[in-house]
Parts: C-alpha cells; sequence; structure tokens
C-alpha cells in the first residue's frame, strides 16, 4: 500500500509540471530573419502578455499546453500558435510576415504608444513628399517658411509661436535638432537635413511628461527615426514650376543579407519661387546608414550625413507697400537678403540585450554646423542712409550621447517597467554673430560677437507599474547646465559663467478600459533654456523658466476603422518668449497660460481610401499683463489639418491636404490681426509595374492668397518720414504643380 500511494504522488508530481503554468522564451522576426520590436504577444486563455524587445525576444508568462498564443504588431500579419510542450524547453521562434496597415487591426491597448502607431498609419496611407511636408506628420502642428526651404520652419502647435523651436524638442535618431543659443533665437531647429524618403516612423508627445526629453519639450517633443533599410534601390526627378527641380538616389548597397544593412540617399533640389527676384535657392543632401546585428541580435548602426543649402530672399514685406502698388505680393524692398547653412552628422548607436529582462540603447553623436543669415526686418528704421541690414553667423561643434536602460521586473506581484538613463551635450558654438551690414558685403558695425559653451548633463528614472487595466507611470528627470560666454567686443578678455541645476518631476495615469478604450491623465513639469547671452546678462536669473502641464483625454476605437483622439489640456509657463521683429531674435518676456482642446480622427473607408483629421482650440494669454493687452503675438486659437488618401488602388495613390490657421493676434492688444488661411495640398501618383511610376503634385489647388509667415514690426522706408507698426509678411506659394518620374530596381 505504501508502494503505491509513492507511485501515486510521483505520478500526481509529474502531471502536476506538464499542466502548470510555465514561461515561454522566444524570439520574433520578419521575413529576412530580423528582429521585430514592440511586438505584441498575447496568451488568449490565461491573457498574459509581452512585448518583443529590441533583438526580438520575449518572455511570456503564465502559459499551459494547448493555450494559443496570439502574435502581431501593426504593419504585420497577426500568427496564432498552439502552445507545445517544446516551446517550454526549446523556446519560440515566429517569423511575422509585412503587410498594408490597415486602422481595423490597431488595437490600442497592444501598442506601447497608441498614438505613435496611429501616426504610422498616416505616414503608411499618406507618405511624406517633401522636408516641408516632414513635421505636418505630426496630428495638429502646422509649420510656415520663411525662405523657400533655406531657414527653418516657423512652427504652431497647441496655441503656441513656437518660430522655429523654442518650445518643441525636435530631434532624428538621438541627435538633437535644436540649437542653444543660435545666432538667429533660441531653439533654432532646421530638419532640412533630413531626406523625407528615408523616415521609418515619428514619435511624438505633447505636454511636458516625458522623463526622458528634456530643454524645449513644454508644447511637446518629436523624434523621427530612419529607416535601418530600404525595399530596393530607387532613383526619381520631379520638375515643375518656378524652375522647381528636385532629383532623388536611394541605393541599396547590401541585398540580401539577413545580418546587416547599408544604404545611401542623395537629393538635391533647385527653386526659384513665385517671387519677381528669384531665390536661387539649391541644397544638397547626402545620407548613408549601415546596421548590422551581432551576437543575441544585438544590434550596431552607423549614420553619417552631409547637408549644405545656399539662397536669396525677399524677406518679409510690409502690407502698405502692397496696397500701395510701391511693390506687388511678390516683390522685396531689400532682394539681398538670404544665406547658406550646412550640417554633418555622425551618429552610433547600439542596442542590446544585457539580461532577459534589462535592456541597454545608446547614441553617440557629433555634429558639425555652420550658419549665415542676412536678413531686413525694418529697412530704413535706424539707419536711413544704408538700410538696416543684418547679419547672424556661427560656427557650431556638438558632441553628445544618450544612454538608457529599461528593466521588466515585479515590486511584489505588480509588473513593473523602470526605464532610467543620462547623457550629455556640448555645444561650442565659435563666432557667434549679429552685425549690421550693406548689401550682404560689407560689415558696417558689430552688434553682437563672441564664443558660446554650453554644457548640459541630465538623467532620468520612469516606473510603469501595471495593475490590471491602470498603469502609474511617475518620473523624475535632473538636468544640469553650464553657460559660458566670451565677448570679442570688449577690450579685456573675461569668460562670463553661469551654471542652473533644475528638476522635473512628471506623474501620468492609464486606464485601459478595454482593448479599444484608453483613458489618460498626464501631468509634468518641464523647462526651456534661454540664449547664453541673455544669462550671462542677467546674472543667472530666470534662466531655465519652467512649465507645468496636465492633459486628460481618451484614445478611442468606436468603430473597428475608426479612432478618436481627445484631450483637454493646460499648460502655465514662467516666461514666454516672444519675436522682436526689428532686431531678429527672440527675447524673454512674461508669464503665459495656456488651455484647450484637441481633438482627432481617422476613419478607414476602405483598405485603400483613408481620411484623418486634427483640430486644436486654444486659449493664451499673458499672465501678468491687463486684460486687453494681455494677448500673446502669433498665437492662434484654432488650427485645422487632415486630408484624404488613396492608397493603391490598381496602381494609383492619392492623397488630398489641407491646413486651416484662423486670425491672430500680431501684438498684445489685439489691435493688428495676423490673417488666417485655409489652403489645400494633392498628389497622385500611378505605378505601371513595381518599377515604374509617375506622378504629380500640386500645392494650393484653389491658388488661394494666404500669408505664410506674419510679423508686427515697426519700420520705415525710404521715402517715409516716420515708422510704422504694422503686419509684415512672407506671401504664401500661389499654384504650383510639378510632375514626378520614379524607378524602382
Amino acid at each position: 500500500m505504501k508502494t503505491k500511494n509513492t507511485f501515486k504522488f510521483i505520478f500526481f508530481l509529474i502531471v502536476s509540471q506538464l499542466v502548470q503554468a510555465q514561461t515561454i522564451k522566444g524570439t520574433v522576426s520578419d521575413e529576412e530573419g530580423k528582429p521585430i520590436e514592440n511586438a505584441y504577444i498575447y496568451n488568449i486563455n490565461s491573457t498574459s502578455h509581452a512585448h518583443s524587445l529590441s533583438n526580438g525576444s520575449f518572455i511570456i508568462e503564465n502559459n499551459q499546453i494547448g493555450d494559443s498564443l496570439s502574435l502581431g504588431l501593426l504593419g504585420y500579419e497577426k500568427r496564432t500558435v498552439v502552445v507545445v510542450n517544446e516551446y517550454f524547453q526549446n523556446g519560440l521562434q515566429v517569423t511575422l510576415n509585412s503587410k498594408t496597415v490597415l486602422l481595423n487591426e490597431l488595437v490600442i491597448t497592444e501598442q506601447v504608444n497608441a498614438m505613435n502607431s496611429i501616426s504610422r498609419v498616416d505616414l503608411e496611407t499618406n507618405p511624406v513628399n517633401s522636408s516641408q511636408e516632414i513635421l505636418r506628420k505630426v496630428p495638429g502642428l502646422i509649420i510656415g517658411q520663411h525662405a523657400g526651404g533655406g531657414k527653418a520652419e516657423q512652427i504652431f502647435l497647441r496655441g503656441f509661436d513656437i518660430d522655429h523651436g523654442t518650445d518643441i524638442s525636435l530631434s532624428v535618431d538621438g541627435m538633437p535638432v535644436n540649437m542653444v543659443s543660435h545666432a538667429h533665437g533660441q531653439g533654432y531647429s532646421d530638419l532640412h537635413f533630413l531626406i523625407p524618403e528615408t523616415i521609418n516612423n515619428i514619435n511624438f508627445g505633447k505636454g511636458p511628461y516625458y522623463a526622458n526629453k528634456g530643454d524645449f519639450a513644454t508644447a511637446g517633443y518629436v523624434d523621427f527615426n530612419t529607416k535601418d533599410q530600404l525595399n530596393g534601390s530607387e532613383i526619381s526627378l520631379s520638375y515643375g514650376q518656378f524652375n522647381s527641380l528636385r532629383t532623388l538616389g536611394m541605393f541599396d548597397l547590401l541585398k540580401n543579407n539577413k545580418r546587416s544593412n547599408a544604404y545611401v540617399a542623395l537629393e538635391y533640389i533647385e527653386f526659384d519661387g513665385p517671387f519677381e527676384s528669384p531665390q536661387n535657392f539649391n541644397r544638397l543632401n547626402l545620407f548613408g546608414k549601415f546596421s548590422t546585428y551581432l551576437k543575441g541580435n544585438d544590434k550596431l548602426s552607423l549614420t553619417v550625413s552631409h547637408f549644405t543649402s545656399r539662397w536669396d530672399a525677399s524677406g518679409q514685406i510690409p502690407q502698405r507697400a502692397v496696397d500701395s502698388g510701391l511693390i506687388s505680393r511678390f516683390g522685396a524692398i531689400d532682394d539681398t537678403e538670404g544665406g547658406n547653412t550646412s550640417r554633418s552628422n555622425v551618429n552610433v548607436a547600439y542596442d542590446a540585450i544585457l539580461k532577459d529582462d534589462l535592456q541597454f540603447k545608446a547614441n553617440v553623436f557629433y555634429t558639425k554646423y555652420a550658419f549665415e543669415l542676412y536678413s531686413n526686418f525694418t529697412f530704413f528704421l535706424e539707419d536711413p542712409i544704408n538700410g538696416d541690414q543684418i547679419k547672424q553667423y556661427e560656427n557650431r561643434d556638438i558632441f553628445g550621447f544618450n544612454k538608457a536602460f529599461i528593466k521588466d521586473t515585479k515590486v511584489g506581484s505588480v509588473e513593473t517597467k523602470i526605464t532610467s538613463g543620462f547623457g550629455l551635450r556640448y555645444d561650442q558654438v565659435n563666432d557667434v554673430e549679429l552685425s549690421h551690414t550693406l548689401n550682404r558685403s560689407e560689415t558696417l558695425d558689430n552688434l553682437a560677437l563672441g564664443n558660446v559653451n554650453e554644457t548640459n548633463m541630465f538623467g532620468f528614472v520612469n516606473a510603469e507599474f501595471k495593475l490590471n487595466k491602470f498603469i502609474i507611470a511617475p518620473a523624475l528627470r535632473l538636468d544640469y547646465f553650464k553657460f559660458m560666454y566670451n565677448d570679442a567686443l570688449v577690450t579685456d578678455y573675461e569668460t562670463l559663467s553661469e551654471t542652473k541645476t533644475t528638476v522635473s518631476p512628471k506623474l501620468n495615469f492609464f486606464y485601459n478600459q478595454n482593448n479599444n478604450l484608453q483613458w489618460f491623465l498626464k501631468s509634468g513639469i518641464g523647462f526651456h533654456s534661454n540664449d547664453t547671452r541673455v544669462v550671462v546678462a542677467q546674472s543667472g536669473e530666470d534662466i531655465l523658466p519652467k512649465a507645468y502641464g496636465v492633459d486628460l483625454g481618451a484614445i478611442w476605437k468606436p468603430f473597428p476603422k475608426m479612432v478618436v483622439n481627445t484631450a483637454l489640456w493646460y499648460l502655465f509657463l514662467e516666461q514666454e518668449f516672444v519675436y522682436v521683429g526689428d532686431a531678429g531674435i527672440v527675447e524673454p518676456s512674461g508669464q503665459s497660460e495656456r488651455y484647450g482642446v484637441d481633438l482627432g480622427l481617422r476613419y478607414q473607408f476602405t483598405d485603400w481610401l483613408y481620411f484623418d483629421t486634427d483640430a486644436t482650440i486654444t486659449h493664451a494669454r499673458s499672465v501678468e499683463e491687463p486684460d486687453g493687452f494681455d494677448y500673446i503675438p502669433l498665437a492662434p486659437d484654432f488650427t485645422l489639418t487632415g486630408g484624404l488618401s488613396v492608397n493603391d488602388l490598381n496602381g494609383f495613390s492619392a492623397g488630398i491636404r489641407y491646413r486651416y490657421i484662423d486670425d491672430r493676434p500680431a501684438n498684445e492688444d489685439n489691435s493688428i490681426i495676423a490673417e488666417g488661411y485655409f489652403v489645400t495640398d494633392l498628389n497622385m501618383n500611378y505605378a505601371f509595374n513595381k518599377n515604374f511610376s509617375v506622378g504629380v503634385a500640386i500645392e494650393n489647388v484653389f491658388d488661394t492668397e494666404w500669408n505664410e509667415t506674419q510679423f508686427a514690426t515697426e519700420s520705415r522706408l525710404q521715402n517715409e518720414i516716420d515708422p510704422v507698426e504694422e503686419i509684415h509678411f512672407t506671401p504664401g506659394t500661389p499654384f504650383f504643380i510639378k510632375g514626378i518620374v520614379s524607378y524602382k530596381f
């Protein structure tokens, strides 16, 4: 009897061992054997789940023989596998085949970041066709161009006139785009070194709620990530009105290599614009990227790029000169404006899995940058004889790195993800210059000249505690700055310096009500830095003004083919930046507050017909000014963007895009109005086969008369006795058509 009971006990142990929930380790890869990151693995029976790491690996718990595992990611065909005993012993390797991105396959709670996944749908259904369109892929963001692609774009987001980047953090593959203490303005962000066709995905977030984002991330941030590989090589040529020319070549250098990828891309652009004085704009972009998978699928990549551009410009013209017939809308008061700029980048990135539950991500970068700009905002206000043309110049080196550790663990029984990181950015800016010039050839007077050295060291930690349907995410960021300036216009050599440390806490909550409805409450403190020259002049006072924000909203999929996103938000800034037209710079102002509503809608009528639109309603005011004098210049209170796209309908693709910005105050008492506009663009493309296609792109289809950039500026024309303050504007492009021919091989 004792022996019989012993055998029963041993048999019970064996059976229980076989049927008890166990852990499965596995990998997810694409058709070429390359790892897929952020694929969702879901046990239909036990409801346990996991996401794949950067090397494609995953660990999912609570599995039994016979359970069904669903694996998928937007843009790939879903797979379902039945658990067998072999998976516990030898692991599970799954291949996902790529496919067309469809909105009805999006499951809100399966995505690491649902809004960024929606942005990927936008990008897939209506690809970017020009560098001007890159930022327009961020829902609710509107841009204005000053010089036909020469200067960085003016950015509008959430009731901000961000100018060239004062309150939005921009990066490409972990390299910062914003330029601190820039010759033209704080945060100046020129994205024109990025070739649109190399973009793989766009990550973005609105508000100061993200611990891995520091300087300038008040209204939000945008991260662009470039492709690791091409789906074949391509050459294309476009030509159109206003002597518009663009050539593009993208060449896959390592075809059919399962462990490594390499490609180069070259872009060349010419454009005269609709102006009476041709812009003579040209730009050359070179881009190369090599990536390889090492042992354990750790990934190493090297990116090298170079960009150079030059242009002439007609500048911002006064409305009175057009009304009087002195010049046309496309004329100029001073057509000797213009400039040139260049940027070279080297970026090395490394992603590794240190342990089953610990990821490591890092990049090291170097940028060489040069900038020279000639402007004339006030014409003859300061110098009635020679005019008020100014030169802004700098020569910059940027060194830096970012490192992050991502650990999946448990605090008691609570699933927890902890992300921590640190980094450095060092800017060495030589000969930062503001000078009074004549005809871009003679320097009449140096107004400012010196060298800037600015260091930013930072560290952060972010935790995500998963409590059933709730996710609680507290975070903390620490930034240290050192500002140094050597003024070359003083007799005695002196280094003026200031240091500052700031702490930025964040606290975010997410509630997954069901698979297709997520609520969120985000709160946090961010900051934007001041120009080093302002910092040392103010002896360190108010040099890192804070931003306090909160968002309450939801991402909802009420129907299989529809996604709606909403947010009520509030943002308070300790210090606003206001554009000063007569000096061509930005300067600090007082406290401000903004609150508003974001609304977004995506609907995929069919596999090939896709609609999207985003609206933002904002109330923006200065806090310290009396009623009626508290308007924030150029802060829009309503913007609307969107479009309808046809994607690969028997070889035919097309898209119609619209953007609207309403009338907005151009000065503090709203006595001068910057006129709003509604502009529509159209593109069409037909692929005769998988290799050859032709297309047409039309900007401003309805030939709307609109002002792309506008400022309230006090100026004086040469024949005027007294100065006048009024709207000065850059006219928007009229009806503009160009044809495109592409060949893939």
